[in-house]
């Protein structure tokens, strides 16, 4: 038998029941932080309560906002006693190392070998000590967690030292200790960054940014900002409730007070200041990471919230992961089945797939460039791709700006068909014909996609019975005014700042049963934010239930 092994990645001792799981999972949009239950319907753990429980899974995946769900879980005692993983995991970590740093609330979290972990998933109960992890009758060996080794510089150590302030001490010390457990060497400079943790996806949101805010603290690179849970400037003459309106609200004001931009847009690369091929940048949020890394060829890794904050104070990143040219690498490569006509849908179904087929690794997907993808299909494709791998980036060969030369030399080989296509689509399907709501812009909603939803619909009135709602940055919809005029002559609600997987009753309409989405990440995340029904469909598909209210779940042509 093999060696069994584990790594203390932040120390701590826990008992409770085995929670194992071989697939990971987004906290955010997966987990209830008011319950501790796991919501995403599309995981194996649906419906089971992590807390008090030794969660293990092979990483996390998803939202960068899970970090928050977990501080707040680990301050309202709903979070599991550890966490264990067998691959490198930043979000939860993240998340965990602020509840000790900031709150004094530990939560062990340790990385376990293969064999390790398989070993201990077929345990009932285990005990986490210092030294070992004791279950059933097996013993494993537990090295402590990493010292950071590394090469600062005198500015770094002056930051360290205290010199700029308490703020910024306290976020280098937490970006030292994430370098530590990635066993970084070095930080490296960023030009800018972008926030994620301005959702207010639970109230740990807020208690961090506003004591950050509190002591001072102010971001020292030019730093845009996420979709914020609210309309800012609408939000009580829509209906939202005052006791979520303003905590939302107020987050959004402590990110702004520290010199965020705000931008309040999930899609920062439609940006002015979207960053160059080459640039080492610090962005959270997974699909802008994603298609940061992907589609522009800049760098950045996939930034935990509260992680984001604190390399803006600092301009400082830890050196590792996708910053560095050897980690960017493909590991799989995938061959697509492209059918023929394939529409806007195919984008998100291949991404979801994609991501499925490499949940822990970037991939190398073939078979694509003859389709001639649009920015806004790879930015749906990157959108879906996020939702079922923990992996950074992916290449697509002859058409993103890495994809020459991609292939590691111990890359493996899979592929996906057509069959699992439309597996996917029956499952994104299996809803009723009628719809009452049609949801696009998630992510947000570019000028293209505006403007191609406004000619679809033409001069047509939504039906009187289905609410229509579309999602933007601010900066879109001011380039776009004279193409939102004709969508709200259509009916069209147009809303700024919040987008889908932040939007919530009455914004979100409670008489909905059922919805339809074009996006891949809405299908997936949408069930379990909303408790209704989600269906999946073409840009067409939107069109047809927003004029009619119905639309069959049949297979698209390029399907059937």
């Amino acid at each position: 038998m093999a060696e069994l092994s584990a790594r203390s990645i932040l120390s701590g001792t826990a008992s409770g029941p085995i929670i194992a799981a071989g697939e990971a999972l987004s906290f955010w949009g997966g987990v209830d932080p008011a319950t501790g239950r796991v919501i995403d319907v599309h995981h194996p753990l649906h419906g089971v309560s992590i807390t008090g429980g030794i969660l293990m899974m092979p990483s996390s995946r998803g939202s960068c906002t899970g970090s928050g769900v977990l501080l707040d879980l680990a301050l309202t005692g709903r979070a599991p006693a550890a966490l264990i993983f067998s691959e490198a995991e930043d979000v939860l970590t993240l998340g965990a190392l602020i509840a000790a740093e900031m709150f004094g609330r530990s939560l062990p979290v340790l990385r376990l070998s293969h064999d390790a972990f398989d070993a201990l998933c077929r345990a009932k109960t285990a005990r986490i000590g210092e030294t070992a992890i004791e279950a059933d009758g097996l013993v494993i060996p537990v090295a402590p967690p990493a010292t950071a080794a590394l090469d600062l510089t005198d500015d770094d150590r002056a930051m360290l030292d205290g010199r700029d302030g308490i703020a910024v001490q306290l976020a280098l010390r937490i970006t030292v200790a994430m370098a530590a457990q990635q066993d970084a060497g070095k930080l490296v400079d960023v030009v800018q960054g972008h926030i994620d943790g301005c959702i207010y996806a639970s109230p740990a949101n807020l208690t961090f940014a506003e004591k950050m805010a509190d002591m001072d603290a102010k971001v020292r690179v030019p730093t845009t900002m996420n979709a914020i849970s609210v309309d800012r400037a609408n939000w009580e003459k829509q209906g939202v409730p005052h006791d979520f309106g303003d905590p939302a609200a107020r987050l959004a004001d402590a990110y702004v007070r520290m010199g965020c931009r705000p931008t309040f847009t999930c899609s920062p690369y439609l940006l002015d200041s979207a960053p160059k091929t080459g640039e080492a940048i610090a962005w959270a949020e997974s699909n802008a990471v994603i298609f940061a890394n992907t589609v522009l060829g800049a760098r950045t890794a996939k930034h935990p919230d509260f992680l984001d904050l604190c390399i803006a104070l600092t301009g400082r990143a830890p050196l590792s992961g996708v910053y560095l040219e050897e980690h960017r690498k493909a590991r799989r490569v995938i061959d697509v089945e492209l059918p023929d006509n394939v529409d806007d849908a195919f984008w998100p179904l291949v991404g979801y797939l994609a991501g499925r087929a490499a949940p822990d690794r970037i991939p190398l997907l073939t078979g694509l460039a003859a389709a001639k993808p649009t920015r806004d299909d790879l930015k749906a494709l990157c959108a879906a791709f996020g939702t079922t791998s923990a992996a950074p980036m992916l290449h697509i060969q002859g058409v993103t700006p890495e994809a020459d030369g991609a292939v590691a030399p111990d890359a493996d080989r899979t592929a996906i068909t057509k069959a699992e296509m439309i597996d996917v689509w029956r499952m994104f399907n299996d809803g009723p014909d009628a719809v009452e709501l049609v949801a696009i812009g998630s992510p947000h909603a570019s000028l293209s996609e505006c403007r191609a939803f406004a000619d679809a619909l033409g001069d047509r009135q939504r039906h009187q019975d289905v609410t229509v709602i579309v999602t933007a940055g601010r900066d879109v919809m001011a380039e776009a005014r004279d193409v939102l005029a004709r969508l709200r002559a259509s009916g069209v609600e147009v809303l700024p700042d919040l987008c889908w997987c932040s939007i919530s009753e009455p914004v979100f309409p409670p008489k909905t049963r059922a919805l339809i989405t074009n996006s891949g990440k809405y299908a997936h995340y949408g069930p379990g934010l909303s408790g209704r029904t989600v269906r999946f469909g073409s840009l067409a598909d939107c069109v047809e239930a927003a004029l009619t209210g119905r639309v069959p779940p049949r297979l698209p042509a390029w399907l059937a």
